[in-house]
């Protein structure tokens, strides 16, 4: 019984239509021969209380018989797959309820043996459905993605089905429909809910250029996009695809439970055994068989697992291996790259600073205008801020891009250089003495490009990488679920890493450090006994976040490389989901170990119960019901876990 639930539920998880086929045809004839035979035993009981007691001793047949076929609909699968395992050599737990239910026939105790059955086969009947309905619950992402898209061909809309969309395409999107596939905004602005995929319960504003996930949804405005990822190679069913891969795995107690359990049923034939020998009733020996179906055991850990999981993915958390949410419970130490992770990763200007006579409007209208082409990170900060500002730009001529100097552009008839100060200087003889010193230093993480017009400096624009809103709470809170080393690496200045690490709380810095030397620092907390978690952009850290005992890629909603190179990704750029992590992983555990005592008490009570003969058959198998469902039910609790930290995303 419990083998095969364990089946059940590994099957459930598998991405095999035709096993999802197979697996509901099944389904559907164990419960016709359920129903059916529970109908032919109550038929049988309600003949003994109301009609046999009048009739002759030679017609009361009717019971029997409708016991007996009642007994023969619900015991044929049971037997049918215990005939298979024996013939294969294979002995399992669920052998003891067959063995149970032959006895009850063998002594003419039909109504038993079809009650035990009936029992038995409505226990799994409502684990395989419970079993299926995680797997549909995960189907039921991919059905986020609309069938059809609204694909615009020279000018024209048309409705075409979504998997006939290419890369490239544009598509059209209205408010609220959701997008089809993952793309680039190329025409408009809107609202987008990512929370299905971001786990974000606030919406996002999209402007064009940002990109969007398949299965969100457009709330405020109609959007062009450009097709960049279809079908299961969006971001969605990628998402798809990583907690069935993670549903489908096994903690180290499983397989230990999977290694001894060959043991198990032989000593409790041999337990039963010993009953019959001592009592001298057949009836205790069979309630013995019946109880000592572990199926509560075999379901303790599994569906505590999958319930963590969808906890975690409800918040953007992907976890690939359950083993990792177990073991993301003993972390006593982190590793946090700085940029990207701990900061946004993106320039934010901070200041503009124009020469006399000119106005902060024309300096930033200038230096955007120049740049707006660029790729760099402070020409997408320049462009963005003057599109805030609504400041009107205008196409630059004979553009030209000095790699790791700075932009030369025509705008409006004038020559305009933007970039480090050093080159203007001595490269394009430009003197910026007319200019107001910046008040801090590139050391403190403060950059600035300086911006000449006709070869006279117009002034300078200071950016900065700011931190993460939620960096400094999300420590504390690291700290608080017991982490002792909350340690900063990354290959920026010291300077700049100071005052990143000292805002955030930090207990340890290192910076100026390679990639092969964040390895190396790994490498050392491990060999001092800590268990290691390495957050990072999920590319540059790839070495690192292999050799940590976690390995966490920051933000890696659309990004394939971060998706695989970690053992958790987190979809969203949020760092409280790093404590939330650590914390969902105690509480599973917890859950867990309940789990277990529960079962193995259950298992040894009923046996005494059985022993002394205050059970039985019958009664065995409701309690062996009731079990499951407690078991089950205290699991399902989990996917409540975190519900409050929806309400957290109001602090960005």
């Amino acid at each position: 019984m419990s083998a095969t639930t364990a089946s059940n539920i590994d099957n459930a998880t598998k991405p095999s239509s035709g096993a999802t086929d197979i697996g509901q045809h099944q389904n559907a004839a164990w419960i016709f021969a359920t129903f059916v035979g529970g109908a032919l035993i109550l038929n049988s009981y309600l003949w003994n209380w109301f009609v046999e007691s009048d009739v002759p001793e030679q017609e009361r047949l009717v019971s029997t018989i409708c016991a007996l076929i009642g007994a023969i609909f619900l015991s044929m699968p049971l037997l049918i797959r215990t005939t298979k395992s024996v013939i294969s050599g294979k002995v399992h737990i669920g052998e003891m309820a067959s063995l149970a239910i032959i006895a009850c026939f063998a002594i003419g105790s039909y109504q038993e043996a079809g009650i035990v059955a009936f029992f038995l086969m409505l226990a799994e009947l409502l684990e395989t459905r419970s079993a299926m309905g995680a797997r549909a619950a995960v189907e039921g992402l991919i059905r986020l993605t609309p069938p059809e898209a609204r694909l615009v061909r020279d000018g024209k809309e048309e409705s075409v089905k979504v998997s006939s969309l290419s890369i490239n395409d544009i598509v059209r999107v209205r408010p609220g429909e959701n997008i089809p596939c993952d793309g680039e905004i190329i025409n408009g602005e809107t609202t987008i809910n990512q929370a299905s995929v971001t786990g974000e319960s606030l919406p996002a504003d999209k402007l064009e250029g940002d990109t969007v996930f398949a299965g969100t949804v457009n709330l405020t405005g109609m959007i062009e996009m450009k097709v960049t990822r279809i079908g299961h190679d969006t971001t969605l069913g990628k998402v798809h695809d990583l907690i069935l891969q993670a549903e489908s795995t096994r903690l180290p107690i499983m397989r230990l439970i999977d290694q001894y359990i060959q043991w198990y049923a032989p000593a409790m034939l041999m337990i039963a055994a010993g009953i019959l020998y001592f009592t001298g009733n057949i009836q205790n020996a069979i309630t013995a068989l019946v109880v000592a179906c572990p199926c509560a055991l075999v379901l303790a850990t599994p569906t505590a697992m999958v319930a963590g999981l969808s906890a975690a993915a409800r918040l953007g958390i992907l976890i690939k291996n359950v083993a990792h949410l177990e073991s993301a419970g003993t972390i006593t130490s982190i590793i946090l790259d700085k940029t990207g992770t701990l900061t946004t990763g993106q320039l934010t200007v901070s200041r503009l600073a124009p020469a006399d006579g000119v106005e902060p409007a024309e300096l930033l209208k200038i230096a955007a205008s120049a740049d707006r082409h660029s790729n760099h990170p402070a020409a997408r900060a320049l462009v963005k801020v003057a599109h805030e500002a609504r400041v009107d730009l205008v196409e630059p001529g004979n553009m030209q891009e000095v790699g790791g100097k700075g932009v030369i552009a025509k705008i409006d008839g004038a020559e305009i250089a933007l970039g480090r100060r050093s080159w203007l200087e001595q490269e394009m003889s430009v003197s910026t003495a007319n200019l107001e010193e910046p008040d801090k230093s590139e050391d403190d993480g403060f950059s600035t490009i300086y911006v000449s017009k006709d070869g006279k400096a117009i002034g300078w624009i200071g950016l900065l990488d700011k931190t993460r809103p939620d960096a400094s709470h999300a420590t504390e809170k690291l700290k608080d679920t017991g982490v002792r080393t909350v340690m900063m690496v990354t290959g920026d200045r010291w300077g700049a890493a100071r005052r990143v690490a000292a805002e955030l709380g930090c207990t340890d810095l290192i910076a100026e450090c390679l990639p092969e030397k964040k390895l190396e620092i790994v490498e050392d907390l491990k060999k001092h006994g800590h268990k290691v978690m390495v957050v990072g952009d999920g590319v540059n850290d790839a070495p690192a976040l292999a050799a940590g005992d976690l390995g966490v890629a920051m933000g890696t909603a659309g990004n394939d490389i971060a998706i695989h190179s970690a053992s958790v990704a987190l979809l969203s750029e949020k760092l409280d989901r790093l404590p939330f992590l650590i914390r969902l992983s105690r509480h599973v555990r917890g859950v867990v170990n309940q789990n277990l005592l529960f079962s193995v008490l259950f298992v040894v009570l009923g046996l005494v119960a059985a022993g002394m003969g205050w059970l039985t058959p019958i009664f065995a198998a409701i309690l062996h019901n009731v079990g499951s469902l407690i078991v089950i039910f205290n699991s399902a609790k989990i996917v409540r876990f975190g519900e409050e930290m929806h309400g957290t995303d109001q602090l960005d």
